[in-house]
């Protein structure tokens, strides 16, 4: 029998912490946050990771796993993960997974295939990053480092496919040429229910820039900084997060105040309308739109309902 898991997903700045909180506390569960930036200590604002007192009591997993200049795959984030769902069952409790990395939520719910490893967008950038500051040499001996077998059949000045190797390891940390040997597909071990929230477009972009706002006065540019004291270098996979990479650029120069976050609010309203288009893939996905209620008490209820058509507990 496959465990029943609770996923709560949708776009950026959403409500779906919140969401997640109210559901633990009815059902009695736990959370395992889904957000591939939550994981990095250090890192509070910027990822919108919830206070202790915003927890509200309830138990938070998948929060500062790793300091910013560790790497995190979505290989780690299913291993450690899967061992929380288990001693999360054990104890008689809701596992709820709540976030908004699309990969995060699919090594939990679909056959996991290492000789498939999708693209990200993120790891590309800061692999295209080091080719431009350092060079294809580079590259080539980030992958002889991790990736031997892959090196020697990739020739150093094919850089595309360098950096696809590179890529390939970065997001699974499993090695290409392992993973092009592996074709067996992970069983499901999960039974997800899956619940989204969303809202009209245009409500979603004003709640993204008023929560940018919000960052900004809580000290977003105060992080940033610390972190950069700390010795986190820009190019890391972790400063180049939304939030942390723009702001880098204001305070090195590069940008003034207004284009660092005019910018921000843009491609954080590019990267939610990216996490809306993963999500269509979703069939058995049950939306709550926010905006067709005049307060989230209602809407808490009907997700309450729904879940208890489902079994949920």
């Amino acid at each position: 029998m496959k465990t029943k898991i609770l996923i709560v997903t949708g776009p950026t700045a959403s409500g779906k912490t919140d969401l997640a909180i109210e559901i633990a506390k009815k059902y009695d569960g736990e959370i395992i946050s889904a957000d591939s930036m939550q994981v990095y200590r250090y890192m509070d604002i910027g990822t919108a990771k919830p206070s202790k007192a915003e927890m509200n009591g309830i138990q938070h997993h998948m929060l500062d796993e790793v300091y910013p200049n560790e790497p995190f795959t979505v290989a780690d984030f299913r291993r450690r993960s899967g061992e929380i769902i288990d001693r999360i069952r054990k104890k008689e409790k809701l596992p709820i997974v709540a976030g908004g990395t699309g990969l995060y939520i699919n090594s939990l719910i679909k056959p996991w295939t290492f000789s498939n490893t999708p693209p990200s967008d993120q790891q590309r950038l800061e692999l295209n990053n080091i080719y431009k500051q350092k060079g294809g040499d580079y590259l080539y001996s980030m992958l002889k480092s991790v990736d031997l077998e892959s090196a020697k059949a990739i020739h150093p000045n094919n850089v595309k496919r360098v950096m696809r190797a590179l890529e390939v390891y970065m997001v699974s940390g499993i090695p290409k040429s392992i993973q092009d040997k592996e074709s067996k597909k992970e069983d499901i071990t999960y039974d997800p229910v899956m619940i989204g929230l969303n809202m009209e477009r245009n409500l979603l972009y004003d709640r993204i820039e008023k929560r940018v706002d919000a960052m900004l006065r809580k000290g977003l540019i105060e992080e940033v900084e610390k972190l950069l004291e700390m010795g986190c270098s820009k190019d890391l996979i972790s400063m180049q997060g939304l939030g942390y990479k723009e702001i880098v650029k204001y305070l090195t120069g590069e940008w003034t105040y207004t284009q660092a976050i005019e910018i921000l609010k843009r491609d954080t309203r590019r990267f939610a309308k990216r996490q809306l288009t993963w999500f269509r893939q979703y069939d058995d996905i049950k939306w709550f739109y926010i905006d067709a209620y005049s307060e989230k008490e209602k809407m808490y209820e009907d997700v309450f309902k729904y879940l208890d058509e489902r079994d949920i507990r």
